[in-house]
């Protein structure tokens, strides 16, 4: 792990902060007014780069929901197709992005549900707001914080979902403990993340770039494994869940997973 926390996270902010700024750009509308082809895909004026409209969720899914929300996400999963959120349940998206997750978990536990998303980034708070009023949506809010130190109380969430955003913190275990504090007894976590093959190389770590990327960060199973049981999260499991990415000069090969683990009742 890098001494140099702070850069990274700084960096990470600056990276997505500018993804956000780039999503704000498009059009406010929503996914089935935009253009879209007979096989599902959609597409909007927005650079490539961005992963527009991610393969990990059905059109049935998309539709209705802001552009910008989607055109924002980085997601490497779909948690809320996973996560099995039930009416009225108190959820909590770790690194919420434009806001993609949040919304999705939204229509799931319904008017006496509420979700919360956390993001660090000024820009995507904005954008996710701004996609947020779009939707007219009462039972989602946005709170600017750090996943490593989540401003909310103990035991107040059912429900904790993230989607390839653990693997971007440089203090992985801090997230854990966390997350594992604000959920109720009895509650559930749901990630969606990258998991490393084989060891990363110190060189690698201490790369913001490479970090930002989802690469660096990743780290592997038995690792990932033994940060959640020191946590106190209990029924613990950790599954493949989408693509086998291939590294370049030897480095690792790292994984799209999902994780699913539980607070004792």
């Amino acid at each position: 792990m890098t001494d140099d926390k702070a850069e990274i996270k700084e960096y990470v902010r600056q990276r997505y902060g500018e993804r956000a700024r780039q999503a704000a750009l498009l059009p406010v509308l929503t996914v089935d007014e935009a253009v879209c082809c007979a096989d599902g895909t959609c597409s909007t004026d927005m650079d490539d780069s961005l992963g527009a409209f991610s393969n990990l969720y059905v059109q049935s899914e998309l539709d209705g929901l802001p552009v910008a929300a989607v055109a924002a996400s980085a997601g490497c999963g779909n948690p809320t197709a996973l996560a099995g959120l039930k009416a009225g349940e108190r959820v909590l998206d770790l690194g919420s992005g434009g806001g993609i997750d949040c919304f999705l978990a939204a229509r799931q536990v319904g008017p006496q549900g509420h979700v919360i998303g956390l993001d660090m980034t000024p820009d995507m708070l904005a954008l996710a707001r701004r996609n947020a009023e779009t939707l007219g949506v009462s039972n989602v809010e946005f709170i600017e914080g750090y996943i490593e130190n989540i401003p909310l109380p103990e035991a107040s969430v059912d429900v904790v979902i993230s989607n390839c955003v653990v693997c971007l913190s440089p203090d992985k275990e801090a997230v854990a403990s966390e997350s594992f504090r604000v959920l109720a007894p009895g509650g559930r976590l749901h990630l969606s993340d990258i998991m490393a093959l084989g060891p990363m190389p110190q060189e690698m770590r201490d790369d913001p770039q490479k970090w930002a990327s989802c690469v660096s960060g990743a780290e592997e199973q038995e690792t990932y494994l033994a940060r959640l049981v020191k946590a106190g999260f209990v029924d613990i499991d950790i599954t493949q869940d989408g693509d086998h990415r291939s590294q370049e000069g030897g480095l690792p090969d790292v994984i799209s997973v999902k994780v699913v683990a539980y607070k004792p009742a």
